[in-house]
């Protein structure tokens, strides 16, 4: 029997969970270890995600319009317009991790944190869009739980107000519009036997490359810890 979009949905998200205690990262600023210069790296490789996520998803948006795919193409184009609203939210995290203009132009981005933007990219490119819904709303569970974990503690242990955790808010927030564009762009890729099993890899891939992400934000603030001086010995 074929599944509805609804337990197509959940049974995707459930089988593309990961682990919430394999994230190196996310439990550090849960408890205050991680370092402020890392966050502001985490930050500033936003920068460069965003960008190139809306260039993505506006042509995902493209090509499902080309398909006759209009409820695609509809949960796209509001993902590309939440990218410019996260754009927005940025500036104020960069600002209270004291990153200036000069050093944001000049930040050079780092491969393990640039793979995810890459591989939707590549979906952009070569995925059949109802997978690439499919794949990107399982993701996009797990990394609003890393978002509502970090926006607590960066108000709990680092001192950030609402508008330095703005950016975090924004993707921890649920969004119930969003959940339904999915919904139907799922149903309607059903009924159209447009829904492949590639969606999985799609989404098992994403899955890696965002643990790709946390692991270099965890590499790179323990070098930043190994650089603080030592105190003074009585």
């Amino acid at each position: 029997m074929t599944p509805t979009a609804h337990e197509l949905l959940r049974t995707t998200a459930a089988r593309l969970a990961p682990d919430p205690d394999a994230n190196p990262f996310v439990p550090r600023v849960a408890d205050g270890r991680a370092q402020v210069r890392t966050i502001a790296v985490l930050a500033l490789e936003q920068r460069h995600v965003i960008p190139a996520d809306q260039r993505s998803f506006q042509h995902l948006t493209r090509r499902s319009a080309e398909a006759k795919d209009l409820e695609s193409a509809a949960f796209f184009d509001t993902l590309a317009d939440g990218e410019s609203l996260a754009r927005e939210r940025l500036a104020p995290l960069l600002d209270a991790c004291a990153v200036g203009a000069t050093e944001a132009a000049t930040y050079e981005p780092q491969a393990g944190c640039q793979a995810y933007p890459a591989y939707v990219a590549w979906l952009a490119l070569n995925g059949e869009p109802v997978d690439v819904v499919l794949a990107l709303t399982a993701n996009f569970e797990a990394w609003g739980r890393c978002c509502a974990t970090i926006a607590r503690a960066l108000r709990d242990h680092y001192g950030f107000d609402d508008e330095a955790c703005g950016f975090f808010d924004l993707f921890a927030e649920p969004a119930p519009d969003l959940d339904r564009q999915a919904l139907t762009a799922v149903q309607a890729g059903l009924d159209r036997g447009r829904v492949t099993a590639a969606h999985l890899r799609h989404g098992r891939l994403l899955g890696h490359y965002e643990e790709m992400f946390w692991e270099t934000l965890a590499d790179g603030d323990e070098a930043v810890r190994s650089r603080r001086p030592h105190p003074a010995a009585p």
